[in-house]
């Protein structure tokens, strides 16, 4: 009798199962989709986290007006919130909080900003311990594949972008034999015009960091074979501590030894005492650039003086790009006039950087239809998309797309920032230059 009894219930629970299997039931349907993101908001690397979030806050604000994210395997559009977590620029710090925004947060993502790939490294360690998904920019190519690349195996579930130094695109990439895809093709544009009209001798520095000694490692001797004399290069001059404050014995021998082109990679905070003591000591190159440390208005605003002028350094995202589309009606010259209203300051570029960061994310989403993020890590891979900072294209083997180069440079304005950098060389016609390079620099 009982057999008899069950075989009505049976009955019930196959048409449940048939008629409402594929609903899922609403307490496991996310009300948001969360972005979990540790950011240098203060100290010394700053700069590259507030123009970051802000990029990013921008496309998250734009997609959410729109809705959200439509996320095809609950038939609905999902809000991103962006959860930020200030490092205060301690690398050692970023682990710890990327996985307190995995655990206790929920983040179903880490990402998108751009910083210097020391300070990104403890994230993507987070990332393979979860299997949680990372985009984020992370600076050098070369540098942040040395740190990839020692980490056994190679981190699976970061996907970066960044700027290649001068390692060559794969044949048949779009990107394979343009020089404006890559930082020493760019810089030998400028140098084709202009060094001859110095002496080619040059001084490198670089801070002892995995940024400034990657950069020096790979840039230093691209240099030489394009036929710069590199003061002392093999043996690695111009490589010091972060924070020192003493730059005299290097400025003395590039000095001495007549060295007309300084360029390298630091922190600003360390490049503005490098400046003003070569100042102190008469020493006047006509020729200098800085990665890193002059990328940003904050960092070059505090040398004081005018010490800024005439500085050259990498240049990536432009309000002038041409043909490249945020969401909804946002473009690179309405993103940049939504950051001049919020700061008052002049153009930062990692709010371009970092708004194509979110793009990508939101883009992978969609097409994967899914929040699991080794369906979403697949689609980024297969990213091939238009975005507020042109084409996005990652290369598989490294897990990276690289950006356009440009070079810009610092001069003064009649605005109330004083100063601005115009892009001064580009081969890009979707990255136009806007202004004449400044040579030699003027010291009156």
């Amino acid at each position: 009798m009982k057999r008899f009894l069950l075989i009505p219930l049976a009955i019930i629970l196959v048409t449940a199962l048939i008629f409402g299997g594929c609903t899922r039931p609403a307490a496991e349907v996310p009300r948001e989709i969360r972005v979990g993101d540790p950011a240098s908001l203060t100290g010394p690397v700053a700069a590259f986290g507030e123009g970051g979030v802000f990029g990013v806050q921008a496309a998250v604000d734009d997609i959410n007006k729109l809705g959200g994210v439509y996320v095809e395997e609950y038939g609905k559009k999902l809000p991103i919130k962006y959860i930020v977590v200030d490092t205060e620029s301690d690398p050692l710090k970023t682990g710890t909080l990327a996985e307190d925004l995995v655990v206790r947060d929920k983040a179903h993502f880490l990402g998108t900003h751009l910083e210097p790939p020391h300070m990104r490294a403890a994230m993507a360690t987070v990332a393979d311990r979860y299997k949680i998904l990372a985009v984020m920019g992370t600076g050098p190519f070369e540098s942040w594949q040395g740190m990839r690349m020692e980490v056994t195996p190679p981190w699976k579930y970061t996907w970066g972008y960044g700027f290649a130094i001068g390692t060559p695109f794969p044949p048949g990439d779009f990107r394979a034999d343009n020089p404006g895809y890559l930082m020493m093709g760019t810089w030998g544009g400028i140098l084709d015009e202009y060094a001859g009209l110095t002496n080619m001798k040059a001084g490198a520095f670089g801070a002892d960091d995995p940024d400034g000694r990657g950069w020096y490692m790979g840039f230093i001797p691209g240099a030489v074979e394009m036929g710069l004399d590199v003061y002392r290069a093999d043996e690695q001059f111009g490589i010091y501590p972060v924070g020192t404050t003493d730059f005299s014995p290097i400025i003395q021998e590039w000095q001495d030894y007549g060295c007309e082109i300084i360029w390298g990679n630091c922190p600003g905070v360390d490049f503005g005492t490098l400046l003003r003591q070569s100042h102190m000591l008469g020493f006047q190159p006509p020729m200098v650039f800085s990665t890193r440390a002059a990328l940003f208005y904050t960092d070059i605003n505090a040398w004081g003086g005018d010490l800024p002028n005439g500085v050259t350094m990498e240049y990536f995202w432009s309000p002038e790009l041409i043909g490249c589309p945020g969401i909804g009606d946002t473009t690179p010259q309405s993103l940049l006039e939504r950051w001049t209203e919020a700061t008052g300051e002049p153009l930062n570029q990692s709010i371009g950087w970092c708004y194509m960061g979110m793009q990508v994310l939101i883009d992978a989403i969609e097409r994967a239809g899914t929040l699991d993020s080794d369906a979403v890590s697949k689609a980024v891979g297969e990213t091939d998309m238009m975005s507020i900072f042109h084409r996005v294209v990652f290369l598989e083997d490294s897990q990276c797309h690289l950006l356009p180069c440009a070079m810009g440079q610092w001069v003064r304005t009649d605005n109330p920032w004083v100063w601005e950098a115009p892009v001064v060389f580009s081969y890009n016609d979707f990255l136009p230059a806007t202004a004449e390079f400044l040579f030699p620099i003027p010291y009156d």
